[in-house]
């Protein structure tokens, strides 16, 4: 029997930086994986491959617009293989570079299911004991229980991300940050999209203001979107899909050639026979951990997609090397600071958030302020002014608390103010750096002033 102090189960972000930092601590360290290539999803199958296509076609979108600019571009139109090529070669070369630093480490390339709280079985039936064990499996794309779904042939991320031409018309069904962003990319290679999200607006994890700019602007470029629905039924038709739905109050009908289910993902835990290490899920099917990514079984620790509360690369990273520290017996950790987080979904255009969200805050506790980009020396000649900037801080000190940015860069621009965050800035604090004219990020100024000034006034 293989025999370690720290076994990760995993070899995506979570799990590899896991396994490196307990390495790097000094103990005895593999990870089990038994994918057909090692990396994980945001490498192989999600951010990285998409974002590298998303910047494709906001080329595209820009050449496409040229005469704004007074620019006589004659003709701009996708090469969807040419893009795919050009995907495949950058994610190759992250990949490639995954895979050598995973060959510093023992990996074990199997599948692998619990016999015991300690104890694992591979494929071949060897059994793999550790004094601790982390879970990072991360998710897979759920099938929710809508009537016809699961029988209807239908595309997910990943058949989106490898398509080689454009579909002629497809169904989109949700409206999380996946959804809307792969909404966004079929309809500029050329793709007729039908969108239908169930909750009242798109992008639920962001403000319904800032949601509503990114709505309507697919709607602008052409998405036929609808929120606020119920989902009747799916089905094939002779040529293709449809999906019933209501929508304010009547029956819809619609058709197309291709289905995309971005309805969410669920842990993939299932075939890790929970039960025999003594492991529940909850009501939300993740893994239920403490400030040290421990489950209820105090040797076995979770990180990423499977325990939450947000499936972004980053915390990932950091709840593996967080569990990696804990299990090599490391003491007075600093837990997750769940406060701070950044959101970003790449829309164009994009939108962030930073913080926690000001619908969570008493009104009593925050003073908040907002600045239009269309308003914006900088957005304004970019032709970029679809959106705003908001700030919400502590009305009584003026404590930078949180922030959402809609609008050009918006990914780029929330991280102006993620290190003031952390380090427990005021918005006197940051209204003592320069802020250069003109650029896009001097647009902060605006709602930090008027804050300032507010809270100058109180005290």
């Amino acid at each position: 029997m293989l025999q370690f102090d720290f076994l990760v189960i995993g070899g995506g972000s979570a799990g590899f930086n896991a396994a490196r930092t307990a390495r790097t601590l000094g103990l005895k360290t593999a990870i089990v994986d038994g994918a057909r290539r090692l990396g994980g999803l945001c490498i192989l199958r999600g951010c990285m491959p998409s974002k590298t296509l998303f910047y494709m076609t906001e080329v595209l979108h820009l050449a496409k617009n040229g005469a704004r600019f007074g620019l006589n571009i004659p003709k701009a139109k996708p090469d969807v293989k040419a893009m795919q090529a050009r995907k495949r070669r950058i994610i190759d070369e992250f990949a490639s570079y995954r895979e050598q630093q995973l060959a510093k480490l023992a990996v074990i390339r199997s599948a692998a299911r619990f016999v015991d709280p300690h104890t694992l079985e591979l494929d071949d039936g060897t059994r793999v004991r550790a004094k601790k064990i982390l879970i990072a499996t991360g998710s897979r794309v759920s099938v929710p229980d809508v009537p016809g779904l699961a029988e209807t042939p239908f595309w997910t991320s990943d058949e989106v991300l490898d398509l080689e031409q454009a579909p002629r018309s497809v169904i989109v069904l949700g409206g999380g940050i996946v959804a809307c962003e792969l909404a966004q990319y079929l309809a500029r290679i050329g793709a007729r999209v039908t969108q239908i999200q169930r909750s009242p607006q798109v992008l639920r994890d962001f403000s319904p203001e800032g949601a509503e700019v990114v709505a309507n602007v697919f709607r602008r470029e052409g998405i036929e979107l609808y929120t606020g629905t119920t989902l009747k039924r799916v089905g094939r038709t002779r040529t293709g899909v449809s999906v019933e739905f209501e929508h304010d109050g009547a029956n819809r009908i619609a058709k197309a050639d291709y289905l995309f289910n971005a309805l969410g993902r669920e842990p993939n835990l299932a075939d890790l026979d929970l039960e025999a290490a003594g492991l529940k899920p909850d009501a939300t099917d993740r893994l239920q951990v403490n400030i040290h990514q421990q489950t209820s079984v105090k040797h076995i620790y979770a990180a990423g997609d499977v325990c939450g509360p947000f499936e972004i690369v980053h915390l990932a990273v950091a709840q593996g090397e967080l569990a990696a520290r804990h299990a090599a017996g490391k003491r007075r950790l600093k837990p997750i600071a769940y406060d701070q987080v950044v959101t970003v979904a790449f829309t164009s255009p994009p939108i962030a958030r930073l913080g926690i969200n000001e619908r969570d805050l008493p009104a009593t506790r925050v003073i908040s302020a907002s600045y239009p980009f269309n308003d914006h020396g900088k957005s304004i000649l970019m032709d970029a002014t679809d959106g705003f900037v908001k700030i919400w801080a502590d009305r009584r000190t003026g404590l930078l608390i949180g922030a959402e940015i809609v609008g050009p860069e918006a990914g780029e621009l929330i991280h102006c103010l993620s290190g003031p965050l952390a380090m427990g800035a005021t918005v006197f604090d940051l209204l003592k750096a320069q802020w250069y004219h003109p650029t896009l990020a001097e647009i902060l100024t605006y709602p930090l002033e008027e804050i300032a000034d507010s809270v100058s006034a109180r005290g």
